[in-house]
């Protein structure tokens, strides 16, 4: 069964506009979305490729960096995603492209592209698929920039478990789930990571590209920016047969045994390759 998250769940209005919400009033993607722009090194581009851009969260901060003459396109699969982003985000050097990440080559002119970023999607695209498209459009010389989740790749930062010594927010759902609903929380063993980086390498070197950084960074927030992201319906918890409702109810109650401002720490994987000049 997919994951609740599963793409198809961000083609959802309602989904949408919390989302946008979100990165209006929390720095998470504001935060995540400049620093992948800064290591695009995009001073003198020309084109830029938001890839998988929700409501234009990293395309904002692509535009802000970039020339004013630069041009970018911002790619999604959920119509509900762009409808959001093209009422909060009109810029004239913006095009919006409803189309998946795995069709980027024939959306964008092939080795005509400067740069293609990438925040908090790639490890639920098609991987092999998604590097060649990217190599096709980037020019020689051209950067691809990503990062992966902590967990989906495998990485902690040092800080991470010292920030928040006690339960997390997300054992807390589970807790308040199985006591209400007599939920039962999946095995604590922890998962093997879906997109490491041996694995990134190896795809980007099949797709003809080099990997020139990885670094493992963290981002700092609260349990009340927790709470809002775990608000988004396609990240709400736990999974099951709950609604959302249900879930909000858990939530609340998890979040009344939490410290609101208390710090939390999640992982990165900021990931730089480029198409060989």
């Amino acid at each position: 069964m997919a994951p609740h998250d599963a793409v198809l769940g961000w083609d959802e209005d309602t989904t949408a506009e919390a989302y946008n919400a979100f990165t209006r009033d929390f720095r998470m993607y504001g935060a995540t979305s400049r620093e992948l722009a800064r290591r695009a090194h995009l001073e003198d581009s020309r084109l830029v490729v938001d890839l998988c851009g929700g409501t234009g969260a990293t395309a904002k901060a692509i535009l802000e960096l970039a020339p004013a003459t630069a041009r970018v396109i911002s790619l999604d699969n959920a119509a509900a995603m762009q409808r959001v982003g093209r009422r909060t985000l009109d810029d004239p050097r913006l095009t919006w492209v409803t189309a998946g990440a795995e069709d980027l080559d024939g959306h964008a002119p092939a080795a005509e592209v400067d740069a293609v970023v990438c925040n908090s999607a790639i490890w639920k695209t098609d991987v092999p698929r998604v590097f060649t498209a990217v190599h096709t459009v980037l020019r020689p010389g051209g950067r691809f920039v990503f990062n992966i989740g902590g967990g989906f790749a495998g990485v902690h930062h040092y800080d991470e478990k010292s920030a928040h010594p006690g339960p997390s927010l997300n054992r807390l759902i589970h807790q308040v789930a199985a006591r209400e609903y007599g939920y039962t929380p999946p095995p604590t063993r922890p998962a093997a990571p879906k997109l490491p980086l041996e694995a990134v390498t190896a795809h980007l070197s099949t797709a003809g590209m080099d990997l020139l950084d990885a670094e493992v960074v963290a981002q700092h927030g609260t349990a009340a920016e927790k709470k809002a992201w775990l608000s988004i319906p396609v990240f709400a918890r736990p999974d099951g047969d709950f609604t959302h409702a249900q879930r909000m109810d858990i939530l609340a109650k998890a979040y009344a045994l939490t410290t609101p401002d208390a710090t939390t720490v999640t992982s990165w994987l900021m990931v730089v390759a480029q198409r060989p000049g």
